[in-house]
């Protein structure tokens, strides 16, 4: 049923996790092509993070409610949706409001729960494998016999892109930042995993590929580790870059990104077009959606946190410890 009145978080200043606040207001009117879902579970991310502390404002047009990922019921559809009915159950990706009772995302960026999937299992979903897909898939072109590294890979985007890259048929190097989350990576799959904080990857990495260096290098780093990245790539390698963990700049020698033919490219999710989003649903609708029924690709959920506890959830995703994806409940699991 819709409300007049919605339940959702709300910060009126930047800073730490103790300015988020709840408050209540109305949703917008429906537009063409969207849908208005009660949300039962909310996925938390990092981008969440860096929003809430002023650093990743939401694009034009975007709701300023935090959050971009939702698993729940369809409630309302504008006329000229037709790919989905009043009661399906599905989790979306959202341009932002998913951290609220009811949420309006388009029709086309809704997917149906897998097989067996809770709302709160679902909710671990759209923003991570849109993410994944969009780049592992999509740009850097990752293959089957491939070689792939993936850095801070104990968390939600992590451990998902270990399972698809393993479901492609790559052979997965990854790093994380202990040696329980080390083990964690090897146990989602992982043939070798680094600790970047007791040792350099560079050397583990080329030894184990006998020197001719990974295909692909999935980094969420930057900063100190671009340079490092460069060394480990092999001749025509390619390089996605999808978050600035430790830092946003880097110096960069050109020569050696020209002398192995390196393609260096990246993205963000949420700025992305209404038909680019699209794109990417139904390429995970078509590939991905059937290893997730078959249960082949099962993303780990590490912590649930009641919504009024969110305060919470953000400060467990702030002390590192996550190994999986971290949910708010607000309905039925």
């Amino acid at each position: 049923m819709i409300v007049n009145s919605i339940k959702h978080v709300i910060y009126n200043e930047t800073g730490a996790a103790e300015v988020m606040r709840f408050n209540h207001s109305a949703l917008p009117r429906l537009k063409a092509g969207q849908v208005i879902i009660k949300v039962h579970a909310a996925g938390v991310n990092g981008p969440d993070i860096k929003q809430r502390e002023g650093a990743y404002p939401p694009p034009k047009g975007a709701s300023p409610i935090l959050g971009l990922e939702v698993a729940g019921e369809v409630i309302a559809m504008a006329k000229d949706v037709t790919q989905w009915q009043i009661g399906d159950k599905i989790c979306a990706l959202v341009p932002g409001g998913g951290y609220a009772e009811q949420v309006i995302t388009y029709a086309s960026h809704c997917l149906p729960l897998p097989k067996g999937y809770s709302f709160v299992q679902a909710a671990a979903l759209p923003e991570t494998c849109f993410t994944v897909w969009g780049n592992l898939v999509n740009r850097a072109k990752l293959k089957a016999g491939e070689t792939v590294l993936i850095h801070g890979a104990s968390g939600g985007i992590g451990t998902t892109a270990i399972q698809v890259a393993k479901a492609l048929g790559a052979k997965v190097f990854v790093t994380s930042g202990s040696d329980e989350k080390c083990q964690y990576c090897l146990d989602q799959g992982a043939s070798m995993a680094v600790n970047y904080h007791k040792d350099d990857f560079v050397e583990p990495i080329l030894a184990a590929t006998q020197a001719e260096g990974v295909n692909v290098v999935l980094d969420i780093a930057g900063g100190d580790f671009i340079n490092r990245n460069l060394k480990v790539l092999a001749f025509d390698g390619r390089m996605v870059s999808v978050a600035t963990q430790r830092g946003a700049k880097a110096e960069v020698n050109i020569f050696s990104i020209m002398a192995k033919r390196i393609q260096w490219t990246g993205s963000t999710l949420r700025p992305q077009s209404v038909e680019a989003k699209a794109d990417i649903a139904a390429g995970l609708l078509a590939q991905l959606w059937p290893l997730l029924d078959a249960k082949q690709v099962q993303i780990r959920v590490d912590k649930v946190f009641p919504f009024d506890e969110v305060v919470k959830a953000h400060q467990y995703m702030e002390s590192g410890q996550h190994r999986g994806k971290i949910i708010l409940q607000l309905g039925e699991a």
